[in-house]
């Protein structure tokens, strides 16, 4: 018997008891739709935090300086206070990394806090992002201009009260009228606008279009930070391949500035967006791990089934194996018929469970922040464990058809 006409006949047994059948790969249905389900989701967060996540936080080969770490799992209190005991970064350490610096690099502060806005008009928006920084910030960000313009050197280093507004923000309080050269107040400040930036989208339900960004010694300096005090120092290497060269000397720098001895660690941190990624680059390989194996113990459940439902196929096909035998049937073509008819029902559920998990993801993805993204390797890996887990049921059914005695087959009740 050939392949083909094996799979034919395992097909027309499927189609002949459609109720058995379903019920014999229920198991393997449930199992491998959860398995595309959360490796879809874990895929597209994994995604989702390299490219949109770690760009609209940190930044594309930019090195953070910052008093304490961005990304923290649990810290102790100990830690909270050795945290708290760092002195804080200034304006001078920007000037000395940005002067002492021999990588070509653009470097920007940036201080941050949130607040109310208001037009004068009497529009009001809550949670507003500000953000007090140097010009450089926005090359940094790659953040782009969509109406208006950017402030420059000699707005910031005037301190003027010039605005650069997120999309959100703008239209939140200026409707549809151009709210270029309008006046909105922050912590009863007057700020003019001066641009409105492209729209960033969303992080996790979060808006990153309510903001508003002016200079770091505008009053919006003094809003989020002492005079002089800044949350982050941007450091961005012009070359991605010179971002740890600089990220040394910036250390250096910074060490030397903190009066820090050769033994002491440093009282600052140091993050680039693959060190500030590394949490979640461990928690993804947990779940790439955890789930896979939590869902082969259903696939395990679900070819048990097939083995059951297989032996009692066989015990019902006895005097059909006895009749196929007594005209010339080999054993091997018994065995193969029964492997295949047995793959090929696991392989069905699993292309169910396929169709099913990718639909799970989906609806995943449309009533909550969780994105989706497909790993064809996975659809693979999930449709060849189908097939390896229905002939590794069927080895023994099939086994014990070959070996029938084809006049005792026949006899068979």
């Amino acid at each position: 018997m050939s392949l083909r006409d094996a799979i034919r006949l395992a097909f027309a047994q499927i189609r002949a008891q459609k109720l058995k059948s379903f019920f014999s790969v229920i198991g393997v249905v449930i199992g491998v739709m959860f398995l595309i389900a959360v490796v879809t989701i874990v895929e597209g967060m994994n995604r989702y935090m390299e490219e949109d996540f770690a760009r609209s936080l940190f930044g594309l080969n930019t090195l953070t300086v910052s008093r304490q770490p961005s990304m923290m799992m649990n810290p102790s209190d100990e830690q909270w206070r050795e945290w708290r005991r760092r002195p804080r970064l200034r304006t001078e350490d920007a000037e000395a990394i940005r002067e002492q610096l021999t990588v070509p690099a653009r470097v920007a502060i940036e201080s941050s806090s949130t607040s109310r806005a208001r037009s004068v008009r009497g529009e009001e928006v809550s949670g507003v992002w500000l953000s007090a920084a140097s010009p450089e910030i926005f090359r940094i960000r790659e953040w782009d201009v969509a109406e208006g313009r950017l402030f420059g050197p000699l707005e910031a280093e005037a301190g003027l009260p010039v605005v650069v507004l997120g999309s959100e923000t703008a239209e939140t309080l200026f409707g549809s009228l151009n709210p270029l050269g309008r006046t909105v107040r922050i912590r009863d400040v007057s700020f003019e606008v001066i641009g409105v930036l492209e729209s960033q989208g969303t992080l996790f339900t979060m808006s990153l279009d309510n903001r508003a960004i002016a200079p770091a010694s505008s009053p919006m300096g003094r809003m989020t930070n002492p005079r002089g005090v800044v949350d982050n120092i941007l450091v961005k290497a012009d070359d991605p391949t010179a971002l740890e060269l600089a990220k040394m000397e910036v250390e250096a720098i910074m060490r030397v500035r903190n009066r820090l001895r050769p033994d002491q660690p440093n009282n600052f941190e140091l993050e680039t967006q693959d060190q500030s990624m590394a949490f979640w680059a461990t928690m993804s390989r947990i779940l790439f791990i955890a789930f896979p194996a939590l869902v082969g113990i259903a696939l395990v459940v679900g070819g048990m089934v097939i083995m059951n439902i297989m032996l009692m196929s066989v015990v019902e096909r006895t005097q059909e194996i006895g009749m196929r035998k007594s005209v010339g049937a080999r054993r091997r073509d018994v065995l193969l018929q029964i492997l295949v008819e047995s793959g090929t029902l696991s392989f069905v559920g699993a292309s169910i469970g396929i169709g099913l998990g990718l639909g799970l993801a989906k609806l995943v993805e449309a009533v909550s922040p969780m994105p989706a993204a497909v790993g064809y390797h996975w659809l693979a890996l999930a449709a060849g464990m189908g097939i390896v887990v229905g002939v590794l049921a069927g080895l023994y059914p099939a086994s014990r058809a070959s070996r029938l005695d084809p006049v005792v087959a026949l006899r068979a009740e």
